[in-house]
């Protein structure tokens, strides 16, 4: 039974990141609009980047070969992409378009349970 929660939780896992990179392709303006200002000449690019290294990930965790690779990937990513979230939380005023300011404050926790689900998954 645990083989099969935690097989459940690998594809969740994997499926999560591969539809959450391609949204980084199919909208790309609100990644950019999101991104901290001292990363504002380079965001484009680091929307792209952050979106390849997304699917990439959630593709490795499938492959047993390349499963805590992509897991290391990932949490380095949930690392690197943490300032955004905490750009938006604190400054709320700027996104009113993207949702309430209470779901700006949710997401930070949220992107720790997320990587306790990679670290249980690829670990």
């Amino acid at each position: 039974m645990k083989i099969l929660v935690r097989a459940i939780f690998l594809y969740l896992l994997s499926a999560g990141f591969i539809v959450a990179g391609l949204m980084h392709f199919v909208r790309t303006p609100f990644y950019v609009h999101i991104m901290p200002p001292p990363l504002e000449t380079h965001a484009l690019l680091l929307v792209y980047i952050s979106g390849v290294c997304e699917v990439l990930g959630g593709i490795g965790v499938l492959l047993p070969q390349t499963r805590k690779a992509a897991g290391i990937g990932l949490l380095a990513l949930l690392i690197a992409v943490f300032p955004a979230n905490v750009y938006m939380a604190m400054r709320p005023e700027l996104f009113r378009d993207v949702g309430p300011p209470v779901a700006f404050i949710i997401r930070l926790p949220i992107q720790f349970v997320v990587a306790a689900w990679v670290w249980w998954t690829c670990f």
